[in-house]
C-alpha cells in the first residue's frame, strides 16, 4: 500500500499522562529535554515524576530509520500548514467506521497470567482492526510491539513503573508497556469482571500509536511547543481526547462479540468520568473534564465513524 515517511522529529515530545485515580490528583509535569544521543539514536520524551497516575502515556519521537511515523507525507512537503492538515484533514478520518474483527475477550481471573492472556487477545484484535483501517486509507501501518511487565524495567522513554502508573506507549520504539499487576492496583479497586475498564486503557494507548503512525502527533507536539500555557494544555487535551474517541470507536465496533453489555459500558463510563481534571488550575488542565473525557469515548462508541474523532477541528467548548 502507498505511504510516505515524514522526516523524523529532531526534538523530544513532552510527557503526556491521563488523569489520576478518583478523586483526581493529577499533577502536570512541564516538558523536559533529555540529552541528545548520537545521530541515529533515540530522542524520546522523559518520564517525569507524576503522582497518582493510572496510566502514563509518554509520547517521544523516533529519530532512527524504520521506526518513525508513516503519516501522509504532507508535513514533509509543505511545512506547518501541511502539518496542520495531517491533523485536521487526515486520510484516516475518511475511512468511516472500523470494520469489526469479531473480537472475543477472555474473562480475567486473579493473577498476572490471566491478565497477560487478556491483553494479548485484545492487542491482537486492535492490530487487526487498525491494520485494516489504515488499509482503507491506503496507508501503511505497523502494529506496536508489546511489553507486559511484572517487575521494574527500562524503555527508551524511561523506567517503569512510575508512581501510580500502569501503562505507557513509547513511540521511540513503537511499544506499548503495560503492568500486568499495576493495571489492577491502580484501577481504584475495580472488580476484574469489569473488563471494559481495563480494555479501554489498552485501546487508549493504542490510539496514541494510531495518532503517531498517522502523523497527527507531530502537529500536536508542534502546537504544544509554540503555544502559550493555556493553548498548550488545549493542544494536549485534543491529543488525549482523540485517543479516547479512537478507543471508543474500537470498542463500539466490537460491542457484540466482546461482549459489551450494559453493565460493562456503564462501568467504563463511570470510570472515565471520574478521571476529569476540572479541579486543576486552567494552565494544568491538559486532559479534559470528566464530561469531556467520558464524552469522547461515548462519541466514538456510539458513532464509530472516525470522522467524529477529529478533535482538531472541534469547538474549544467540546475539548475542555
Amino acid at each position: 500500500m502507498a505511504g510516505h515517511h515524514p522526516p523524523p522529529a529532531r526534538y523530544p515530545a513532552p510527557p503526556y499522562g491521563p488523569p489520576g485515580q478518583r478523586p483526581p490528583r493529577y499533577r502536570y509535569v512541564p516538558p523536559r529535554r533529555p540529552p541528545r544521543r548520537t545521530a541515529g539514536g533515540v530522542i524520546a520524551g522523559v518520564l517525569g515524576g507524576v503522582a497518582a497516575l493510572v496510566v502514563m502515556v509518554v509520547l517521544g519521537f523516533a529519530a532512527f530509520g524504520g521506526e518513525g511515523r508513516i503519516g501522509t507525507g504532507r508535513a514533509a512537503a509543505g511545512g506547518r500548514a501541511a502539518a496542520r492538515a495531517d491533523a485536521t484533514d487526515n486520510r484516516i478520518y475518511k475511512t468511516g467506521a472500523l470494520t469489526p474483527v469479531r473480537c472475543h475477550l477472555p474473562a480475567i481471573a486473579p493473577g498476572a497470567a490471566s491478565m497477560r492472556r487478556f491483553m494479548d487477545v485484545l492487542s491482537d484484535c486492535l492490530d487487526a482492526s487498525w491494520t485494516g483501517q489504515f488499509g482503507k486509507a491506503d496507508l501503511r501501518f505497523a502494529p506496536p510491539k508489546r511489553v507486559f511487565w511484572e517487575g521494574p524495567g527500562r524503555s527508551p522513554c524511561g523506567t517503569y513503573p512510575s508512581p501510580g502508573a500502569s501503562a505507557f506507549y513509547c513511540p521511540a520504539n513503537n511499544t506499548m508497556y503495560v503492568g500486568l499487576r499495576h493495571i489492577v492496583e491502580t484501577s481504584g479497586g475495580e472488580p476484574l469482571t469489569h473488563f471494559a475498564v481495563f480494555a479501554r486503557v489498552i485501546a487508549h494507548e493504542y490510539g496514541h500509536h494510531v495518532q503517531d503512525r498517522a502523523g497527527i502527533l507531530l502537529y500536536g507536539h508542534e502546537e504544544m511547543e509554540r503555544a502559550d500555557p493555556l493553548a498548550r494544555t488545549e493542544a494536549s487535551r485534543r491529543i488525549e481526547l482523540q485517543a479516547q474517541c479512537f478507543a471508543g470507536a474500537f470498542l463500539g465496533a466490537e460491542r457484540s462479540t466482546l461482549p459489551m453489555t450494559r453493565e460493562q459500558y456503564v462501568a467504563m463510563i463511570v470510570d472515565v468520568r471520574g478521571r476529569g481534571d476540572e479541579r486543576q488550575p486552567p494552565d494544568q488542565r491538559d486532559h479534559g473534564s470528566g464530561r469531556a473525557y467520558s464524552g469522547w469515548v461515548v462519541k466514538g462508541f456510539r458513532g464509530r465513524d472516525l470522522a467524529l474523532c477529529n478533535t482538531w477541528t472541534a469547538a474549544p467548548a467540546t475539548v475542555r
